[in-house]
């Protein structure tokens, strides 16, 4: 079952007024030259629990399995301190050099002027870069400028969470979403700003993003009568009732797909909305309907 995309976000990735949200499962797509995939959330806790005592390891096991991510990172990285957390997260993201896949590929092609996203790999980045020449800017939530970036007519990559590259930065933990709240502020009100005038799609995203829960349930009461944003979801992810209740509470609508092959089935729903969008971009041009 390939996903069934409306006319109206269509029409919105057609007109450049859509937002796309790529989550960590977008990066699982991706494989380097020795056939590994990066790392779920919670393979990567386990990863660095794993070196850690065994005397701290249930501790934060506990945490992983009632899914407290943030404080099972807080915990691995207070134990390690600081250089052996980011020589930990060098070694798990960037060292193996994972490579595009065909999905950002295709995502790519949708060409939505703006793409966010928490993942703080650059697989993505690097893929864009390259297609562009370089001709597109990467923004974090702590540059100054990224309302000038989003203004202005280039191609835009925003880095909620920060890179690894600057790992003293990224949003990576309990704390860090506090500090990052508290002194960029300013950021979120871009990122609400985009949610009131863009259609966001969210790929590979989970629900259990602190982020996305926050800004989606902030903005829903606001502006309770606005139209939906777009949730991916494998089917049976999630029962009707949960459904319904994420639906009215962060103003969602879920479009699902199969999960036998999930990989191949979103990739191939992606593939079908790019000629849905070239289409619906042929016929805005040649009615002049801009």
């Amino acid at each position: 079952m390939k996903i069934s995309w409306p006319n109206s976000l269509i029409n919105d990735i057609a007109r450049r007024r859509c937002v796309i949200f790529l989550g960590s499962g977008i990066s699982r797509n991706s494989v380097n030259a020795t056939g590994l995939h990066p790392k779920t959330w919670v393979e990567a806790l386990e990863s660095g629990m794993q070196q850690l005592d065994k005397s701290i390891q249930r501790n934060i096991k506990r945490h992983i399995l009632s899914k407290n991510f943030l404080m099972a990172c807080e915990l691995i990285r207070y134990t390690m301190g600081r250089d052996n957390f980011v020589g930990f997260l060098r070694n798990e993201f960037v060292t193996p050099r994972f490579a595009e896949a065909d999905i950002h590929k295709a995502i790519f092609e949708l060409d939505s002027r703006i793409v966010v996203t928490p993942n703080f790999d650059s697989i993505y980045d690097v893929y864009a870069r390259h297609e562009t020449h370089g001709d597109i800017h990467v923004k974090h939530y702590y540059d100054e400028d990224i309302a000038d970036a989003i203004r202005n007519d280039k191609r835009l990559i925003l880095k909620i969470h920060g890179d690894i590259g600057t790992p003293d930065k990224l949003i990576f933990t309990k704390t860090d979403y506090a500090k990052a709240r508290s002194r960029h502020h300013n950021f979120y009100s871009i990122i609400e700003a985009l949610l009131l005038t863009h259609t966001f799609i969210f790929l590979g995203a989970g629900l259990n993003d602190p982020d996305i829960t926050l800004l989606l349930e902030d903005y829903n009461f606001k502006y309770g009568f606005t139209r939906k944003h777009y949730f991916v979801i494998p089917k049976n992810e999630l029962t009707n009732i949960e459904r319904d209740i994420y639906g009215e509470s962060m103003g969602l609508q879920f479009l699902e797909y199969d999960p036998k092959n999930s990989h191949v089935q979103l990739l191939e729903s992606i593939q079908e909305l790019i000629l849905k969008v070239e289409e619906e971009r042929h016929e805005i041009s040649a009615s002049n309907n801009w």
